[in-house]
């Protein structure tokens, strides 16, 4: 994942259709290694979008502000991947009910019918003996 500039995060953005009034934006204090850095200072960025519930926790820099695009830049892979998931699922769906409404081969037709004969002359069979009265 490359480092993307302020304008194509803007228009990865826009694309989402992710507005800056539906994003909650806190700053907490990391954990992990750095020591006295680390526990010091709020650079870590959890970022909620609402609309979707989506929340993403960053602390890949140092820098409060590179931690903010990172957060962004992470949500909108996120939504990218839940979306096309929900595509993916509703063509699953559209396949499905196509493959099961989809006529029968005539070679398994063909077979079925054969087999429901064969059936029906092994019950025919299973009358009741005559002459033993």
């Amino acid at each position: 994942m490359a480092l993307l500039n302020e304008e194509a995060l803007q228009k990865r953005l826009t694309k989402l259709r992710i507005r800056e009034e539906d994003l909650q934006e806190e700053f907490v204090r990391g954990s992990g290694p750095g020591g006295q850095k680390i526990n010091k200072t709020s650079s870590t960025v959890v970022l909620r979008h609402l609309p979707s519930g989506l929340e993403v926790r960053c602390q890949r820099e140092r820098s409060q502000v590179m931690n903010r695009h990172w957060a962004r830049v992470e949500l909108c892979d996120r939504l990218e991947t839940a979306l096309a998931e929900a595509k993916l699922a509703l063509q699953n769906e559209r396949e499905k009910v196509r493959r099961q409404n989809r006529p029968r081969p005539r070679g398994l037709k063909n077979r079925i019918l054969k087999e429901k004969k064969t059936r029906s002359g092994v019950k025919k069979n299973r009358g009741r003996v005559s002459g033993d009265d």
